[in-house]
């Protein structure tokens, strides 16, 4: 046993004695599959700001900001101060309400695609559903998707996630062969597979910055590349937001690079904490689900679910975008800034042996291996030191109570400092001593 594992046991007894209860109870112990790290995950108690407090009285500063969702931090008090009134009066109804249209209102204005709106209530729906509006509106039956990209746990998506791509990703999926995957940030490759199968495409999905495989940027002349052909071949244009809406600026990436998108799906920002999936598009696009429209063999069938736009959701996330929009200049300026600082200053200290990849208030190292020199997709993100990269979290959590999901992308939130990056990176030249010697 290492002495950092060591270091960590000593420090989170509680923490072992619930996480045993909880494997008691839970699958593997945990909720979702990624929250398990060894030799077991920290049991959280409370989180204020920037920090994760554990059943230990631990404090963490926190990087993974609940799956990179809380862009103010943890509970944002002009977040929370919205929702406290709204549970006074109520948390749930199941019928329309006010809030939904005023927060409608915000996305409207400032998502240009979004000329008509449904919500579910993870991201993971939003992007299954906006699968199902392009098969139902091209009368089409493929879907492709990037080598690498994730797009939640959807029979219809769930192909080609981790490296090597073409083994299946899991039992039980039936749709496989209605899934094609495509390398990202290769234009000519992707558009010669996209070829193959023009005829029976019913649209394509993208993350503009991948997210779970490895905090990639797209080129604009890739996503643009894409785009031209899917217009030229009458499928949709999907662009999953999810990770990418209300992170970089007050609205979506897509804005930036002249893309024109049928559909856009965001999530994570902007719930303002609470559980959000939503489905921006074209109302030409979207009247398809419009069942009064629409007969049975016509309309795309989708619902919503109980939980969809309930009133603490729309609550916290319309104060959360009012929050944004009014301070966007602040925000995004602090956020960008120290996101670049820590991707500066993680290629200065580790030089050779890592390439960051980013954006933003978004970064990743990545510890090369196997001939990499540099990661654009999710091949060469895979074939890094991907265990190395994992050792560097969690040494950063035994010692210096610095919080990273291990293996996953760091966010930089609007309550982290200047001294929170230099600490960061001063753990992380303690780090290239310790693997050295």
């Amino acid at each position: 046993m290492s002495s950092v594992t060591d270091a960590y046991k000593k420090h989170t007894k509680k923490s072992a004695k619930l996480f045993e209860r909880s494997k008691k109870l839970h699958v593997g112990g945990v909720s979702h599959n990624i929250r398990f790290f060894e030799p077991y995950p920290f049991v959280t108690k409370s989180a204020r700001g920037k920090y994760l407090i554990d059943v230990d009285d631990n404090k963490y500063t926190d990087y993974w900001m609940g799956h990179w969702s809380l862009i103010l931090g943890h509970a944002a008090p002009k977040v929370a101060e919205k929702v406290k009134k709204q549970i006074s009066s109520c948390w749930m109804h199941g019928t329309v309400n006010e809030n939904t249209i005023e927060f409608s209102e915000v996305i409207q204005g400032s998502v240009p695609v979004a000329e008509k709106i449904r919500y579910v209530s993870t991201g993971t729906e939003a992007t299954m559903y906006a699968t199902r509006i392009a098969r139902a509106k091209t009368g089409k039956k493929i879907i492709a998707k990037i080598d690498g990209g994730w797009h939640g746990y959807t029979t219809d998506l769930l192909k080609s996630v981790n490296y090597p791509f073409d083994q299946p990703e899991s039992a039980g999926l039936t749709d496989e062969s209605h899934i094609i995957s495509i390398p990202y940030n290769n234009l000519e490759k992707s558009t010669s597979i996209l070829e193959s199968v023009k005829n029976d495409l019913a649209g394509v999905i993208i993350e503009p910055v991948l997210g779970g495989a490895g905090c990639i940027p797209a080129t604009k002349e890739y996503l643009t590349g894409i785009q031209e052909f899917i217009h030229k071949n009458n499928a949709l244009y999907i662009l999953d937001e999810i990770v990418t809406g209300f992170r970089f600026r007050f609205g979506c990436l897509y804005n930036t690079m002249s893309l024109d998108p049928d559909i856009v799906t965001l999530g994570k920002i902007v719930g303002g904490g609470f559980p959000i999936g939503v489905i921006c598009g074209k109302e030409e696009m979207m009247k398809i689900i419009d069942t009064k429209s629409n007969n049975r063999q016509d309309r795309s069938y989708i619902g919503g679910g109980t939980f969809s736009a309930n009133p603490l959701t729309m609550t916290s996330g319309r104060a959360m975008l009012k929050f944004l929009k009014k301070n966007s200049i602040p925000v995004y300026k602090k956020i960008g800034r120290l996101g670049e600082n820590v991707r500066n200053g993680l290629s200065k200290i580790f030089q050779d042996k890592v390439t960051v990849t980013g954006m933003g208030s978004l970064f990743m190292p990545h510890f090369l291996a196997n001939g990499i020199t540099q990661v654009t997709n999710a091949e060469e993100a895979s074939r890094c030191n991907i265990e190395m990269l994992k050792k560097y979290h969690f040494e950063l959590i035994a010692k210096n109570r610095i919080f990273f999901l291990p293996g996953k992308l760091g966010a930089i939130s609007y309550v982290h400092s200047e001294s929170d990056i230099k600490n960061l990176l001063e753990a992380s030249k303690k780090f290239t001593v310790s693997i050295r010697d």
